[in-house]
C-alpha cells in the first residue's frame, strides 16, 4: 500500500457484523481504481434439492431453515407458492395472522440490524459490546424491543425461531387471545422506545454518497406491501405477478462469487427497506412518514447508506400497523378452520417481502403430489450486484480524501447498510447424483 501515491490493495477477508462470509477486494494504482470486487465465499446450499420428493405440507418446515433470521419469510413464501401450485384458497383470518407473523419478523430483524450491527459503525466502535458501557440505555432499549419482537413471533408462530403453527390453508394452532392482548399492550407501550430509537438514528452521520439505481419491491393497492403484492420497479414498467418472477431476477453468475447475481432493466437493482420506502412511501403510516421527515429521508433517496434509516421508518410503520391488526384479532376472535387439502400435480410461485427485500419461491409437483422441482431467489443474491456497483462508483469518489483505513471502513459500512444475509444467497438449482 502506498498512501502518497494512492496505491492500495485492500483485502477485507472477513467482513464482520453480517450474516455469512464475504470478502471485499480493492486495488488502486497511483490514484486509479483497478479492481473492486465483492466476493461471496459461502459454500453452495442445497435446499432446492433437499425438498425434492417431499409432500407439499413438509416443504415450508424445511425451507424455513434456509435462514435463522428470515425463517418466517421463507416459510410463508413457500406456503404461498405451494398453495398456488395446488390451487388452495385461504381465509381472511389466515391472511390476517400471516401479516402479523410477517411484521413481527420485520421488527425483530430491523431492531437487530440497526442497533447491534449498524449503529456501532457510526459510533466508532467494533461491536455493540463497548456500547453496553458507554451507552447502556441504548443497549437496554435495543434488548427490550428485540425481546418484544421475539415474543410477538412466538405468540403467533408457536416459537420465536422457525415457527411451526402456520401451514397450508391456515393455522395448526391458533394463538391464545390473552397472549394477543399482552402483545398489543406491550407494543402500545413501546412507543417511548420507538421515539428514542428515532432520536438515536438522528444522531448518526450518514455518508453522503449517492448512486441512482433501480428500486424493486412488492406493491399492493390497499396497503404497504410486506405479505403480498405484485413486483414493481422505480423505472416504471407494469407490475409483474409473482408467477413471472424470473422476468425480474434474470439470474447469472460471475467468477468471483458463489452467489448468483440479478438484473432487470439496468445493470443491477436494489431490494430492501430503502426500495420499499422509495416505491411505497405514500402507504406508510403517518407516524412512519413523520419519522422519515425527522430523519431526513426524502424520496426518492439514492443513498444506500440510508437503508438503515429506512429500516427505522419501517419499524415504526410495522408497530403502527400491527396495533391495528392485533385490535382486529381481539375484536373478532379466532375460529378453528379446516386445513385439510388434496395433493395434486401443479406448479406455483409465491413472493413476500422479507427485511432484506423481495423473496421468491417456486415449487412443482408431479402426479403423485410429490415435489419434483424447486427454486428460491433470495434478496441478498438480488442485491449483491448492486452493492458491487455502488462500491465501483464510490471508491473513486472516496479515494482522493481518505486513508486506506477510512476507505476500508466505508466499504464495510456500505455492505452492512444492505443488511446482507450472505449464506442464504448461495443456492443451487439442480444436483445430479451419479452412481
Amino acid at each position: 500500500m502506498s498512501e502518497g501515491g494512492k496505491t492500495y490493495t485492500i483485502d477485507v477477508n472477513h467482513v464482520t457484523r453480517v450474516e455469512g462470509h464475504g470478502r471485499i477486494h480493492i486495488s488502486t494504482r497511483q490514484g486509479t481504481v483497478e479492481t473492486v470486487e465483492l466476493c461471496i465465499t459461502e459454500a453452495n446450499r442445497f435446499f432446492e434439492s433437499l425438498v425434492k420428493g417431499m409432500q407439499p405440507h413438509d416443504i415450508p418446515w424445511i425451507v424455513s431453515r434456509i435462514c435463522g433470521i428470515c425463517c418466517v419469510g421463507h416459510q410463508l413464501t413457500a406456503i404461498k407458492a405451494v398453495e398456488a401450485a395446488l390451487g388452495i384458497q385461504v381465509s381472511p383470518q389466515t391472511v390476517l395472522l400471516r401479516k402479523l407473523l410477517t411484521e413481527s419478523q420485520f421488527i425483530q430483524s430491523h431492531v437487530l440490524h440497526v442497533y447491534f450491527l449498524a449503529v456501532p459503525d457510526f459510533l466508532g466502535v467494533k461491536s455493540v459490546l463497548p456500547l453496553a458501557k458507554s451507552h447502556p440505555e441504548v443497549v437496554k432499549r435495543a434488548l427490550r424491543l428485540k425481546k418484544l419482537a421475539n415474543d410477538f413471533t412466538a405468540v403467533f408462530g408457536g416459537r420465536m425461531l422457525h415457527p411451526m403453527t402456520a401451514t397450508l390453508k391456515g393455522w395448526r394452532m391458533l394463538p391464545k387471545l390473552d397472549q394477543v392482548q399482552q402483545v398489543y399492550d406491550r407494543l402500545r407501550d413501546a412507543r417511548v422506545d420507538l421515539e428514542e430509537t428515532i432520536r438515536v438514528a438522528q444522531t448518526l452521520t450518514i455518508p453522503p454518497y449517492e448512486r441512482e439505481t433501480e428500486y424493486v419491491c412488492l406493491r399492493h393497492p390497499d396497503e404497504y406491501a410486506l405479505y403480498d403484492g405484485q413486483v414493481v420497479s422505480s423505472d416504471g414498467p407494469p407490475p409483474v405477478p409473482a408467477a413471472d418472477y424470473r422476468h425480474v431476477t434474470n439470474e447469472f453468475t460471475v467468477a468471483h462469487s458463489t452467489t448468483k447475481w440479478s438484473k432487470w432493466h439496468r445493470e443491477a437493482y436494489f431490494v430492501g427497506a430503502l426500495a420499499r420506502v422509495n416505491n411505497n412511501f405514500d402507504q406508510l403510516s403517518p407516524n412512519a412518514k413523520q419519522a422519515a421527515a425527522d430523519l431526513g429521508l426524502k424520496v426518492p433517496c439514492y443513498n444506500p447508506y440510508m437503508n438503515n434509516v429506512a429500516q427505522v421508518v419501517e419499524i415504526v410503520h410495522c408497530a403502527d400497523h400491527c396495533l391495528e391488526l392485533l385490535q382486529q384479532v381481539l375484536d373478532t376472535g379466532l375460529t378453528e378452520e379446516d386445513i385439510s387439502y388434496t395433493a395434486r400435480a401443479g406448479r406455483g410461485a409465491g413472493a413476500c417481502e422479507v427485511p432484506r427485500g423481495v423473496l421468491f419461491h417456486e415449487y412443482e409437483f408431479d402426479e403423485n403430489g410429490r415435489c419434483c422441482k424447486a427454486d428460491a431467489v433470495i434478496p441478498t443474491s438480488q442485491n449483491i450486484n448492486n452493492i458491487e456497483q455502488d462500491m465501483k462508483t464510490f471508491v473513486p469518489q472516496m479515494l482522493p480524501g481518505m486513508s486506506c483505513e477510512e476507505l476500508t471502513l466505508h466499504m464495510e459500512m456500505l455492505l452492512r447498510a444492505y443488511d446482507p444475509c450472505i449464506s442464504c444467497s448461495v443456492h443451487m438449482l439442480d444436483v445430479q447424483f451419479v452412481d
